[in-house]
């Protein structure tokens, strides 16, 4: 195929260069997505995915550097599908992910914030504390492969090591590879998955081991070895995620702390904890500064998962709700919140937050402010069911909300019912960099009601 040039002039959520191809007359034409192209580059490209509207493209030649251009830390990006931007350099990624959402903001929602924050940082490498890595018996290029998926998502990137696991974890890649080589099911082990949390006295590296037929004794013993020689946990997982179960040893206990609000939250290795401990205790911080939380006041946090915001909350609150669609997370919650000696003012409730309405809101009782951290489908109906509130509900709209989010575009959707239709004001909004490397955008907004804000 024919190579184009193109000048580059931003990049997209997916970390691509974005550039127009020239219309005829002089108009800008066809948008071309580029991988490996930076802002202020002027690039050679070759299309891979032509639709009528634009093009996904690789980049062929560099004509024109970007200052911000860095070399890569790690030998299989490019390939690997786990990082998108380590070509940039770190600091210009996050105003990248800051544009993003302003991006967003502006373009589905329609608002901007009356302020942008300070974004937050952390870490930029060994920072990933939870993963999944996939498993393929691989003859042709030598046995057993582990690794993220390539950026095709056909293949298992040949990793050796990982400069976004923490250090022992990358270095105990290659011992993984021989000890799977070794196994009777070689051939039936499809992913690795690990966590990490914080012990008593040191870290604690719980392996997840999916199985899809049963060890034999010998393929146990080996485990066992393996988990006394590099001080790991393995648990065993023979379908979905409810069939994990711990295996060897079993003195050790995964959990998490918040120092600042003397917080414990025991986890299972498969359960939705952030990847990077140390800025999840910043955003909960944050995410509580800025709810300016009260000590007579009741504060609603949807999809509270197993506690990550509530029992914060609960330590300068007069009581929190907290809300999830799973009878197993509020019950294991509310078991976090006893382990924290808080149950006496934190409840826990299960309830479809994708499904909410005005009457179901109206039934939970008034909350003073709210906070959501939703999945990446974002908070839509529950959004909706504020905005349906009337002039006859009058305390049931609570006076501030602060939304977290892993997807800036729901976000921007979100906030757009709040803002255009529910009667809030977008006072703050900014980003934080939990995946440095990646395209992934958390960030957070602040909302307060018309005519009570501060």
């Amino acid at each position: 195929m024919q190579h184009t040039i193109i000048e580059i002039e931003s990049l997209d959520a997916e970390g691509r260069g974005i550039g127009h191809l020239q219309n005829e007359d002089g108009t800008r034409g066809k948008v071309i997505f580029v991988e490996g192209a930076l802002p202020g580059e002027r690039v050679g490209f070759q299309s891979f995915r032509i639709k009528k509207n634009w093009e996904a493209a690789r980049m062929t030649s560099l004509e024109r550097e970007s200052a911000l251009r860095v070399k890569p830390a790690c030998e299989y990006f490019g390939i690997c599908g786990g990082c998108a931007m380590q070509h940039l350099e770190p600091s210009a990624q996050v105003a990248v992910k800051q544009r993003v959402l302003e991006d967003n903001l502006w373009h589905i929602g329609r608002l901007k914030a009356e302020r942008m924050l300070r974004p937050t940082y952390g870490p930029y490498w060994g920072y990933r504390y939870r993963a999944r890595l996939s498993v393929n018996d691989v003859p042709k290029k030598g046995g057993i492969i582990i690794g993220f998926h390539e950026k095709s998502a056909r293949y298992v990137t040949d990793m050796k090591t990982c400069k976004v696991l923490p250090p022992h974890l990358s270095k105990m890649l290659e011992p993984l590879r021989g000890l799977i080589e070794s196994l009777s099911i070689r051939g039936q082990v499809p992913q690795i998955e690990f966590a990490m949390g914080e012990g008593r006295d040191a870290s604690v590296t719980a392996l997840v081991l999916r199985i899809m037929a049963p060890l034999s004794i010998a393929d146990e013993t080996k485990l066992r070895v393996f988990a006394d020689e590099y001080g790991v946990q393995w648990w065993l997982q023979t379908k979905g995620p409810d069939t994990v179960a711990l295996f060897y040893p079993t003195d050790k206990q995964l959990h998490y702390t918040l120092p600042e609000f003397g917080i414990r939250m025991p986890f299972k290795p498969t359960d939705f904890t952030q990847v990077n401990h140390q800025i999840n205790r910043v955003l909960v911080s944050q995410a509580l500064r800025l709810l300016d939380v009260q000590p007579a006041e009741r504060i609603a946090d949807l999809f509270c998962g197993l506690g990550n915001f509530t029992l914060p909350i609960a330590t300068r609150a007069r009581e929190v709700v907290g809300i999830e669609g799973s009878d197993v997370l509020t019950r294991r919650a509310q078991e976090n919140a006893c382990i924290n000696d808080l149950s006496g003012r934190v409840f826990f409730s299960t309830r479809n937050l994708f499904e909410m309405t005005t009457d179901g809101w109206i039934a939970l009782d008034k909350f003073d402010k709210i906070l959501i951290d939703p999945p990446r489908d974002g908070a839509l109906a529950l959004c909706q069911a504020l905005a349906g509130l009337d002039e006859s509900h009058q305390g049931y709209k609570p006076q501030r909300i602060v939304y977290v989010s892993c997807s800036p575009s729901t976000l921007a959707r979100d906030a757009g019912v709040l803002v255009h239709e529910a009667g809030y004001v977008l006072k703050q909004a900014g980003v934080i960099n939990m995946f440095p490397h990646t395209a992934h955008v958390e960030s957070l907004a602040v909302f307060e009601l018309k005519g009570r804000e501060s």
